[in-house]
This record gives structure tokens, C-alpha cells and sequence, in this order.
């Protein structure tokens, strides 16, 4: 199972007098992504440079250093340590020495590698969406099953034929949650998968 962060996490790396500062979120979209760049990303410093992974959707950006010495191995730091769901942007004050484009590799990925090693972490959890449909007199099964497998209602809504839930749970407790409402109601909730 794969992991993502818990909470924003950030690492300070000094290389040859230039201060790399890695910062790093948690993210569920190629937009919260970058609304974490424009929130941290420093003006006044001389790059940030970033990169981020959300299952198989992943950019990086040198922001300016030499192609493939920033953005590729922060990328390459959020691989190997196997998190996803993830942004990191390291922002990079010069120093006044030159580290060459070996040194900006190790120097960019070994900020952002720290940064995610030490930082907090959680399991990724599949959810599912689901919409039930169900008469009146069995809305009290209904509550009673999504309260046993954790299932959070997202929207209710009711016409004449009865009531109409959206609601969210693990993927893995799907089936249980369909197994219990047509037992305890005959089969009279329709559930329908929203695409």
C-alpha cells in the first residue's frame, strides 16, 4: 500500500554556501499542487524548483537551472521514497559558488529526499463514491449500515418514493456495505456506482 504525507513537512540543506530549503504537501490535484507553489515559492530567492506525483500524473520544473539538475531529481526523491499524492518545491538561495550540474542533481534531490524521509506519514486509502437509493421505512437500516462500515453521507435528498444518499467510503468495504443492505432490507436499496 502506498503512503502520502500527514501534514507539510520541510528540510534546510546548506551546500556550499547556497541554502536549499525543501518544502513538502500532501496534495489530491494537479491544482492544489500548484496553489502549494505559489503559496511558499519565495520571489526574492533565485529558483524554485518543484515537482510533484499523483498516481500516474507527475511534472517537475527546473525553474530556471540548467534541464534536468532540479526538477527531475526532486521527482526522482518522491519515487524512491515511495510516497504519492505528493508536491515538493525546493527553493534555492545562491551562495556564490558554482556546484556544477552533479552538484545541483545530489544537492536538489537530496533536499527533497530528506524532506520526505522525516516527514510524518499516512496510508493511501482507496475511497468510493456511492449513491443509494431507498424508501422511507428503510432509512433507519440504511444509517445503521453506513455507521457500521464507516461510510460518511456527502448529500441527502428526498422525493416521493423515498430518499437518496451520496456517500463515501472505503473502496474495500463496498461490498460488505451492499451485502448488509440487502439483507437487512430484502433488496429494496438500489445502489448505483456514480462514473
Amino acid at each position: 500500500m502506498s503512503e502520502t504525507l500527514a501534514a507539510r513537512a520541510s528540510q534546510l540543506l546548506e551546500v556550499k554556501h547556497s541554502r536549499f530549503l525543501a518544502q513538502a504537501a500532501p496534495v489530491d490535484s494537479a491544482d492544489a499542487a500548484l496553489a502549494f507553489l505559489r503559496e511558499i515559492g519565495d520571489p526574492a530567492a533565485t529558483h524554485n524548483c518543484w515537482a510533484y506525483r499523483i498516481g500516474d500524473e507527475y511534472r517537475s520544473n527546473d525553474d530556471g537551472e540548467p534541464s534536468g539538475t532540479a526538477g527531475r531529481p526532486i521527482l526522482a526523491a518522491i519515487d524512491g521514497q515511495g510516497v504519492d499524492r505528493v508536491m515538493v518545491v525546493v527553493t534555492r538561495w545562491y551562495g556564490g559558488i558554482k556546484l556544477g550540474a552533479g552538484g545541483l542533481v545530489r544537492a536538489y534531490g537530496g533536499a527533497a529526499a530528506e524532506c520526505l524521509r522525516l516527514a510524518p506519514r499516512e496510508p493511501l486509502v482507496a475511497q468510493a463514491t456511492l449513491e443509494l437509493a431507498c424508501p422511507f421505512d428503510d432509512l433507519g437500516h440504511v444509517h445503521a449500515a453506513l455507521a457500521a462500515h464507516q461510510a460518511t453521507k456527502q448529500d441527502e435528498g428526498f422525493d416521493e418514493t423515498g430518499a437518496r444518499l451520496l456517500v463515501q467510503l472505503r473502496a474495500d468495504r463496498v461490498d460488505a456495505l451492499k451485502s448488509q443492505l440487502r439483507d437487512a432490507t430484502r433488496n429494496r436499496v438500489r445502489v448505483i456506482d456514480p462514473a
